[in-house]
């Protein structure tokens, strides 16, 4: 991890020193994206089968969700793998039950003039699961079911094949108990573009979907960008690609838990990023040592050295620097290890999620705590925030207005029309006002 003092920082420094990786702007990746786009829109599930044999080897699939499919799936997993499963995908549920909006009452503004708020589910969610080198599982609970508890009507989950062109038993477990009737095995940015165009399949059809949800590689999340780009094209969720962390310790914190959690996203990609900043120079190189030696026994240690290599182990003045640099940067997830860990979160104004104090370990949010871990990337946490029930819904304003209230309040809008030189408009109000 490239080590920065951040107070002999310029502006234009502090801004490189929380650049993210050239990779995930590399217009190769958007090249290439355009040509699958391109293709599927063109020739349609025969395009999308061709790039998934291509770059997965692996023809896509429809896995239908079965009870038979879920019995099978539950003996191949261990007893205490399916109970922790159903414990994740409970609190899931949960949470987002008691998150999802309401429809307002009617409030009215002026008398005879009431206004309603209402929410409403959308039609189709094309749900990218990522997989590829670890099956996530996790992603697909934090994604199918919030959008079950919004009522979505066409809930369409697609994921990458595993190497051997299957999937992962706890996949199918987790589909089933998001309540979901099939999942596709396609992957990458073409699985994107069969979500954005429909495709048709020898075994079933993909539709065509309202909205994108998922987090993904530079090559999904390039996709789903292009997508939104599309005239008529499906709205999504948010920028959510390669995983990032940001840790502030202060002096006290615990190097070894500290390490623990920079490494757990270091292994999700070589793309993530981790990034760590303490007012102490003797702590975060106590981290830092603590990162070296936990690294030689981790599995994906290459994906995970990879990704450090573009880390950042920010020393700052204080703690409410230590802020301002979070806030800057607008993390995906940011650890609060800190003695006054929950004084620190009434300065945040930017992140994804935030995890406070030393037991809230980013990974119980990344399976089991409730929230979805699905969250915005590349800085778009500073405006957005991450999936919940609502992300899966509309709302609209309903307007009710008797004929007393119309009399009070057209005059006032004709006015206003007139004064924005909208004649039609002031006339519709007149219409209105009895005049």
């Amino acid at each position: 991890m490239r080590r920065i003092d951040w107070t002999t920082l310029d502006a234009a420094g502090r801004l490189e020193a929380l650049a993210r990786p050239a990779r995930r702007s590399d217009a190769q990746v958007s090249d290439v994206v355009r040509e699958i786009f391109d293709d599927v829109r063109t020739r349609g599930g025969v395009a999308v089968t061709d790039w998934s044999l291509k770059l997965d080897g692996a023809a896509p699939r429809r896995i239908a969700i079965t009870p038979e499919a879920v019995a099978a799936a539950r003996d191949a997993l261990p007893p205490n793998a399916t109970r922790s499963l159903r414990i994740a995908a409970d609190n899931v549920r949960v949470f987002h039950q008691a998150t999802r909006p309401e429809d307002t009452p009617f409030f009215e503004t002026t008398p005879g003039v009431r206004s309603r708020l209402v929410w409403r589910p959308i039609g189709a969610a094309g749900i990218y699961v990522p997989g590829g080198t670890a099956p996530l599982f996790s992603s697909l609970l934090m994604q199918a079911i919030p959008a079950e508890v919004a009522g979505v009507r066409e809930r369409v989950v697609v994921t990458p094949p595993a190497r051997d062109g299957g999937v992962h038993p706890a996949m199918i477990y987790a589909a089933g108990e998001a309540g979901l009737d099939a999942l596709w095995l396609i992957g990458g940015a073409q699985a994107v573009a069969a979500l954005t165009f429909g495709a048709a399949f020898d075994d079933g059809e993909i539709p065509a979907c309202d909205k994108l949800f998922g987090p993904g590689n530079a090559w999904v999340a390039e996709a789903k960008k292009q997508a939104a780009a599309l005239p008529g094209g499906p709205a999504v969720d948010m920028p959510a690609g390669p995983s990032e962390l940001l840790v502030i310790a202060d002096r006290d914190a615990d190097p070894q838990i500290a390490a623990a959690d920079l490494l757990s996203q270091a292994e999700h990609d070589s793309d993530a990023q981790v990034i760590l900043v303490s007012e102490s120079r003797a702590n975060l190189e106590a981290i830092l040592a603590e990162v070296e030696r936990q690294l030689q026994t981790l599995p994906r240690a290459d994906i995970a050295r990879a990704s450090l290599a573009e880390g950042r182990a920010i020393r700052v003045r204080d703690m409410a620097e230590a802020c301002e640099v979070a806030n800057l940067y607008g993390p995906e997830h940011l650890a609060l290890q800190a003695v006054d860990a929950e004084r620190l979160v009434e300065r945040i104004s930017a992140a994804g999620a935030v995890f406070v104090g030393p037991w809230a370990a980013e990974t119980l949010g990344d399976y089991a705590a409730g929230p979805s871990h699905v969250l915005p990337t590349d800085g778009a946490a500073r405006t957005l925030g991450g999936i919940t029930t609502a992300s899966f819904m509309t709302s609209m304003s309903v307007q009710s207005v008797s004929e007393a209230g119309a009399r009070e309040l057209a005059p006032v809008a004709a006015r206003l029309a007139r004064l924005e030189g909208l004649e039609a408009h002031a006339r519709a109000a007149d219409l209105r006002s009895g005049s």
